[in-house]
C-alpha cells in the first residue's frame, strides 16, 4: 500500500497526460520518506467513457477523482501533510486545463481499519 487509483473524463485523454501525473503522484508520495514503503505504491488510471457532469449539458465538461487507499497506523498529522502535498501535485498537473475549460478536482482517502491480504517481494528491492 497505497494503492492510487486516478478516474478520468475520455474528454482529457488527449491533454491530460494521465501518465505523467501517475509519475508525479508516485514521486509525490515517495518525497514523504518512509510514510509509504515505496515498493508498495501502485498507481493506476481508469478512462471514464461514460458519465454526466451537473445537468449534462457541458459538453466540455472534465473530471479527475484520485482514490487513495492506505492501511492504518499513520497519524493524522503525517496523513494531512502527505495529502496536501498530493492534492496541490494534482492541481499542479491540471492548473493549466483548470483555466480553459470546466474541470472537477477531487481526491478520496479510504483507510482500511481491517487486515489486509498481500504478498509482495518488490519492497525487497529498496531494502
Amino acid at each position: 500500500m497505497p494503492h492510487i487509483i486516478v478516474e478520468y473524463t475520455s474528454n482529457l485523454k488527449d491533454e491530460g497526460n494521465i501518465r505523467l501525473l501517475l509519475q508525479q503522484i508516485n514521486e509525490s508520495l515517495i518525497a514523504e520518506g518512509d510514510v509509504f514503503p515505496i515498493g508498495g505504491i501502485r498507481s493506476r488510471a481508469i478512462e471514464v467513457k461514460d458519465y454526466v457532469i451537473a445537468d449534462g449539458t457541458g459538453e466540455d465538461d472534465a473530471f479527475v477523482h484520485v482514490l487513495l487507499k492506505i492501511g492504518a497506523g499513520r497519524s493524522e498529522e503525517i496523513l494531512k501533510k502527505a495529502c496536501d502535498r498530493l492534492f496541490r501535485q494534482i492541481q499542479e498537473h491540471f492548473a493549466e486545463i483548470f483555466e480553459t475549460r470546466y474541470l472537477a478536482l477531487s481526491m478520496e482517502i479510504v483507510e482500511f481499519q481491517k487486515a489486509t491480504y498481500k504478498k509482495n517481494n518488490i519492497h525487497a528491492r529498496y531494502k
